[in-house]
């Protein structure tokens, strides 16, 4: 079993990948690139697993970091592939994700 030291690397690692995907690209150009759109929506959910199986010691320990709604976001974007609203997605890697990012430990 990996430890919440590893998972919690590997939400900042998946975190970290988002702005180098989207390279730039403005709302337009991420809609109209579908393997930039499926590449964040990847990186995102392995965001939402490493949450969903962190302790819930580490995530008490956290409580300003919106795990339920990380987690959730991981399984809407699994299990409703044909329900993916992309705007949603789009704005969770430029504006949700990152503010994550600057307020989680190293």
């Amino acid at each position: 079993m990996r430890r919440d030291d590893l998972r919690l690397r590997d939400i900042l690692e998946a975190l970290d990948s988002l702005p180098r995907i989207i390279g730039g690209r403005s709302e337009a150009e991420f809609l109209a690139d579908e393997t930039v759109f499926y590449a964040v929506a990847q990186r995102l959910t392995v965001v939402g697993e490493a949450a969903a199986r962190l302790s819930l010691e580490v995530r008490q320990r956290f409580p300003a970091v919106p795990w339920p709604d990380i987690i959730g976001f991981r399984n809407i974007l699994v299990h409703e592939y044909f329900g993916i609203y992309w705007p949603i997605v789009w704005l969770t890697a430029t504006a949700q994700a990152p503010s994550c990012a600057r307020r989680s430990p190293r």
